[in-house]
């Protein structure tokens, strides 16, 4: 989740870097006899949803970027159908991954460093947008289940999500408690294919990887905070920020 829309403008970067390079690396994965690829897809695939979405779920894509995750997810289902190879192939759809070393635009960096830095985080809608976050430790944990996964899991799709759906509100009014520090915002109008909400089952995930989140979203915020607060150069007083055991 970015604090705006993947635009229109993104889509011919976007299918080079999702597509095209998805089958590239298919077929060198294969040359040298890799035995298993784990694809990292996106919930973005899903589009609106009105309940926890299910694996089996049409995907209704509302931007470019959901658009092209579901069109790299063919090429791993036609290579799943082949006779004439033993790679095997998962995917698995991201939610709203964040932590330390998260890139500056996506929504949980953008809060902290407004709450860290004092610059105005650009809100766009209400801020009622909910989105299931999925701590970075969580979803590596999931892709390496995922690679060493028995053979016989294979064409398989998992959603990779974390453990609460809650708001970009809700994230920063946590903001506000760990840093002892408001977030500055400036108004900005609803971005076109920003979904309302993104919420996963997590249902199948556990049964064949059994996948279990760890990291909840207080203690994910406050180790990014804390990093963020060590490596981006922001003066803050460790002091001050809640402690997570």
């Amino acid at each position: 989740m970015e604090c705006g829309t993947r635009g229109l403008r993104c889509s011919p970067e976007y299918s080079a870097s999702n597509i095209v390079a998805t089958q590239r690396l298919l077929v060198a994965a294969e040359s040298v006899g890799v035995r298993r690829f784990v694809l990292a897809s996106s919930s973005s695939v899903y589009g609106n949803t009105d309940r926890p979405s299910r694996e089996d779920d049409p995907p209704l894509p509302l931007s470019p970027y959901g658009v092209t995750k579901l069109a790299a997810e063919n090429p791993c289902r036609v290579h799943t159908e082949r006779r004439d190879t033993t790679m095997t192939t998962v995917i698995l759809r991201y939610f709203t991954v964040y932590g330390p070393r998260q890139r500056p635009g996506m929504a949980i960096s953008k809060v902290l460093s407004a709450a860290l830095t004092g610059e105005r985080l650009p809100m766009y809608g209400s801020g009622d947008q909910r989105r299931e976050f999925t701590y970075v430790a969580d979803i590596v944990d999931a892709t390496v289940a995922a690679a060493v996964a028995p053979d016989s899991v294979d064409g398989v799709v998992l959603n990779g999500a974390g453990r609460e759906c809650v708001s970009l509100l809700d994230v920063i009014r946590l903001a506000v408690e760990i840093t002892g520090n408001e977030v500055p915002m400036i108004e900005k109008p609803v971005q076109a294919g920003d979904v309302e909400v993104s919420h996963a089952d997590h249902t199948l995930a556990q049964q064949v990887l059994a996948y279990r989140p760890k990291v909840g979203l207080r203690e994910g915020i406050t180790r990014q905070a804390r990093w963020m607060a060590d490596h981006v150069g922001v003066a803050l007083s460790l002091e001050s920020m809640v402690v997570i055991r």
